[in-house]
């Protein structure tokens, strides 16, 4: 006789275990449970969510809503980020923290407070503005350094020097330079570089999704998608590597996170695979290849797929149905892989009769599908703009959470107490709570990444990288893809995958499209977009610093180095996927004519 089911509905205990992993792998502190530092940093997130939900409902200027979104995502991570990981800094927030928390969110407010003030005097900055700028690019760099590592902020340096200095660069990438107030002013006192179209797209459209995921998650889509997963594939050779792929997928679609994605649905699926025979660093990779391409999935696409559509000019929804085949394309294959490495282990499902009933499983947890299907009509057949959508569709999600517990326990014959009342609320504060945090790492990435858009800009330097790429390839298209996938490759191991999109996307996309079109290629500018993004993604399994790799290495038990080996190992196939629809854009459902 088939097994019963557990409840669909997450554990409390499972949902705070996995947030504390995820938040000591990514180096956030962790505070014990309702002390004042946890219910402080809670109602700043809180707020945050509020207010990004208010300024769909009441019309904002663009400006003030980027300049407040990335003053909540500083303050964020400087109360949540340490400056350095030592134990005593790791489960409590300093005062000087709260001060620079203080005056770095003065300083991306600055430009709301003085709006027409600075437009009055465009171009003729004064000193006020200047300090300003510098302190808030100072405290931008090292709050990315804390939340992100050193990567991104040394990029900006980086850019920033060169700027400066460039006169005295070697002749080849020499530009007549910029002083110190004209920097200023591009990075910080315009819509041209720290608050530019990256952060824009973080705050209008990131956002709202994000937390859309973050309510579904914390109201026990996580947990259903698993079981699901489980009770279907569960049964089939490798069932649960099966199980994991599959779910993976599905949690890619509300989880903008690898590392999210690797310890919701691994810390449930990698003992399930090692208890079958499965080797911990290869039951490890099969959740970091599922995990890491769940960011292909859209609609959240790891929040790739807005600055995408803003960057070309072209509709969300054009966007993320272009993506769609090659990310399904891409988990079937890993299906594929999976099948073959069972095979070749020798390695059965599970019993049927020890796995929960399909069936049962799915019409229980049927109303975690709905607003997703609610999502994707507002989007694809309504046309509604992805901020409206989203914005409907955590409204309709509320409205479940609030009802699920009293509506289930009515289903029951249960009496209708206070705490099943309260339960729907309860989850709808962490799930606001945990998608204003999960939105720190992108808030702080596209607002530094505007640094490298402004250079680009302010610079020329991307019709000078143009040049070099050119002479390098010698006119071989193949040879600049190459160069731009390992360079991508290369610069995702330090950056997230949003960061590592915008600075690819500001530098080698238009060479590629350029290149592309010298030598009689017809190619859509979303392909070269989406060629770089792929391989941004590949890097959070590449060794030797790939997180998912780390994370799932963990949870196995098992060699990060060799996890993540193994796990870029099965992503071979995702690598050959870019250049394949680069040069046949029917798997992006774009016809070209010669």
């Amino acid at each position: 006789m088939a097994q019963e089911p557990k409840p669909i509905e997450a554990e409390e205990d499972k949902l705070h275990e996995d947030e504390e992993l995820i938040e000591k792998l990514e180096g956030q502190r962790v505070f014990k449970p309702r002390s004042w530092q946890d219910w402080t940093v809670s109602i700043i997130a809180f707020l945050w969510s509020m207010y990004q939900i208010y300024v769909v409902i009441v019309p904002v200027n663009s400006v003030f809503i980027r300049a407040t979104h990335l003053a909540f995502a500083l303050v964020l991570a400087y109360l949540m980020y340490p400056m350095f990981k030592r134990r005593s800094e790791m489960n409590t927030i300093p005062w000087w923290d709260f001060i620079i928390a203080a005056v770095a969110a003065v300083g991306s407010l600055y430009i709301f407070w003085n709006y027409d003030a600075l437009n009055a005097r465009s171009g003729d900055w004064n000193q006020l503005d200047i300090v300003m700028g510098v302190i808030s690019i100072i405290l931008l760099i090292e709050g990315s350094r804390r939340v992100l590592g050193l990567a991104l902020g040394i990029i900006a340096l980086i850019f920033l020097a060169y700027d400066h200095w460039g006169p005295y660069m070697p002749d080849l990438i020499a530009h007549k330079g910029a002083s110190l107030n004209k920097i200023i002013g591009q990075m910080y006192l315009t819509t041209e570089g720290i608050f530019g179209v990256p952060l824009g797209v973080s705050a209008s459209y990131v956002f709202l999704f994000v937390l859309f995921g973050a309510l579904l998650e914390r109201a026990g889509a996580g947990a259903y998608f698993i079981n699901l997963a489980y009770a279907l594939l569960g049964k089939y050779d490798g069932g649960p590597a099966k199980a994991s792929v599959a779910a993976s997928g599905m949690m890619g679609i509300i989880s903008g996170s690898s590392i999210a994605n690797t310890v919701t649905t691994g810390t449930f699926t990698i003992p399930l695979m090692k208890r079958l025979g499965f080797p911990p660093h290869k039951a490890a990779s099969v959740e970091v290849a599922a995990s890491t391409n769940g960011q292909l999935m859209p609609p959240i696409m790891g929040a790739a797929a807005f600055i995408i559509a803003e960057f070309l000019g072209l509709s969300y929804t054009d966007v993320i149905i272009t993506a769609a085949i090659p990310a399904f394309v891409s988990y079937f294959a890993l299906f594929y892989i999976v099948h073959l490495e069972a095979k070749k282990l020798g390695i059965k499902g599970e019993d049927p009769k020890r796995l929960p009933r399909a069936w049962h499983i799915f019409k229980g947890g049927i109303h975690y599908i709905i607003p997703i299907f609610f999502l994707m009509y507002t989007l694809i057949i309504l046309r509604q703009s992805p901020q409206m959508a989203a914005f409907n569709a955590i409204m309709f999600l509320l409205l479940i959470m609030v009802t699920q517990h009293p509506i289930s326990a009515m289903i029951r014959k249960e009496p209708l107490t206070r705490e099943i009342w309260l339960k729907g609320f309860y989850e709808i504060w962490h799930g606001m709570v945990s998608g204003a945090k999960n939105m720190v790492p992108i808030a702080v990435a596209t607002g530094l990444a505007g640094i490298v858009v402004g250079s680009v800009t302010l610079t020329g330097i991307g019709l000078i990288l143009a040049e070099v790429i050119d002479t390098l390839a010698n006119g071989n298209i193949i040879l600049v893809l190459l160069f731009t996938a390992i360079v991508s490759l290369v610069l995702g191991m330090g950056l997230p995958t949003t960061a590592n999109y915008i600075v690819m996307a500001s530098l080698t996309a238009p060479v590629i499209m350029g290149l592309a079109t010298d030598l009689g290629f017809l190619i859509p500018a979303i392909a070269a977009h989406l060629f770089v993004f792929y391989f941004g993604i590949l890097a959070d399994d590449t060794p030797p610093v790939g997180m998912a790799a780390y994370a799932a290495a963990g949870i196995a038990k098992a060699d990060p180095i060799k996890t993540g080996l193994q796990g870029f190992a099965y992503d071979i196939r995702t690598a050959i996927l870019p250049f394949m629809f680069f040069f046949n854009t029917k798997l992006l459902l774009i016809e070209t004519v010669d």
